[in-house]
């Protein structure tokens, strides 16, 4: 009996040599801002992408991964197109992913044209970017999901009639703009004024913005600012001008409530309603799942907020190119792969990839923030289901070439 098992146990160890031996290496670019004012935002993603990883340990089947990583410093384009160049030309990736900030998938999108690298984008909302390359898919969202899913919710859920949109001045926040004054328009209701209030890098001083959106007495403020600590900045703007008292309702897509920011926020923004894809609140198991092994992984008091599910998810579709491909990567069969793939287990809920525009196509979750056992939750109101990118779908602007 010894002898059997001996000489099975080493039957199985050559067994899973040889097949180690003869797994091909994928390697992917990831190009995420470690450093600088965006390494939060990074951080959350690069983890999502390692609890994808964690459980799910057989998702790339025999295909031996290599990832190599680049910093994204900044928002803008130049140190990007250094990074992917170095991802492309020197380290020689089969796949690009991460992308946080629009200038940066923007500024690089001729570079995975050109070299005919997939590119799988994480966070960058500006609407037309897909449009930019075949080469390029979406797993994340465009401003548009949100942003015309709330214009609509508006009228039809909150009852407004008026509405002021206040937004950060660069490609994401005139995107949020026109998709929620279409919806809101279409529905019923009417924009009556449309401010913008500086740009992504530095948290400005929100009041003067805030307080010309007071004097025009809408019944919603709609506001788009980076996640992160302008979301924090928008709230305690708006409670120190009383705007909820003069009865005006703040509400917007969910990067003014990103979970890892929430608690900071107090009870000032009890009340705020927004839109998005995704919260840590989510109740499905697969969510469930994540946040239970996130915080036993990264501490109790650390929560996945939507980057980090975008960063899972991404790692999800690359994932599935992998196995389809047998580890091969060939440009145009990965990007066919993408077209048409189905994710019913992600944490946000099912969602797939548009084989017409390569962007995400997903549920939308309406929200009201509200204290639950001492700390702010999001309460879900309603759900929108299976939400394209309506920019395409409408056909506006640049997303219409």
């Amino acid at each position: 009996m010894k002898i059997k098992l001996t000489q099975l146990f080493a039957a199985a160890l050559l067994a899973a040599f040889a097949a180690g031996a003869g797994a091909q290496t994928v390697k992917v670019g990831v190009k995420l801002p470690f450093t600088g004012g965006g390494a939060e935002l990074g951080q959350q993603v690069d983890r999502g992408m390692q609890m994808f990883m964690k459980l799910n340990p057989t998702a790339f089947g025999q295909c031996k991964m290599e990832f190599v990583k680049r910093d994204g410093k900044n928002p803008g384009g130049v140190d990007s197109k250094i990074a992917v160049q170095e991802l492309i030309a020197q380290e020689k990736v089969d796949l690009i992913t991460g992308l946080i900030y629009s200038g940066n998938a923007i500024a690089t999108a001729p570079l995975v044209d050109a070299a005919k690298k997939p590119m799988v984008i994480m966070n960058a909302g500006t609407a037309w970017i897909t449009n930019l390359s075949p080469m390029i898919a979406r797993v994340s969202f465009s401003m548009w999901h949100a942003g015309h899913a709330m214009g609509d919710a508006a009228v039809k859920i909150v009852k407004a009639k008026t509405a002021v949109v206040g937004y950060s001045d660069f490609p994401p926040g005139k995107d949020s703009l026109d998709a929620f004054k279409s919806a809101f328009e279409a529905a019923g209701g009417k924009v009556i004024d449309e401010i913008p209030m500086g740009g992504p890098a530095q948290v400005p001083d929100f009041t003067p913005f805030f307080q010309r959106a007071k004097d025009k007495k809408p019944d919603v403020f709609f506001v788009f600012v980076p996640a992160g600590d302008h979301a924090v900045g928008v709230v305690k703007t708006y409670a120190a001008l009383g705007m909820r008292q003069a009865g005006i309702k703040l509400i917007g897509p969910g990067d003014i409530t990103q979970d890892t920011k929430l608690q900071s926020m107090g009870k000032d923004a009890v009340g705020l309603i927004t839109m998005h894809h995704y919260n840590a609140d989510l109740d499905n198991p697969a969510n469930q799942r994540l946040v239970a092994a996130w915080k036993k992984e990264y501490g109790p008091t650390s929560t996945p907020d939507f980057m980090g599910v975008q960063g899972y998810d991404g790692l999800a579709a690359i994932a599935h190119v992998v196995r389809t491909l047998n580890c091969k990567i060939d440009a145009d069969k990965a990007m066919e792969a993408l077209k048409g793939w189905q994710y019913a287990d992600s944490p946000r809920g099912p969602m797939s990839i548009d084989p017409a525009t390569r962007d995400v196509v997903m549920n939308e979750y309406l929200s009201e923030l509200v204290i639950k056992d001492g700390k702010l939750y999001q309460k879900n109101i309603s759900v929108i289901r299976g939400v394209k990118d309506m920019c395409k779908e409408l056909k506006v602007g640049r997303c219409g070439k």
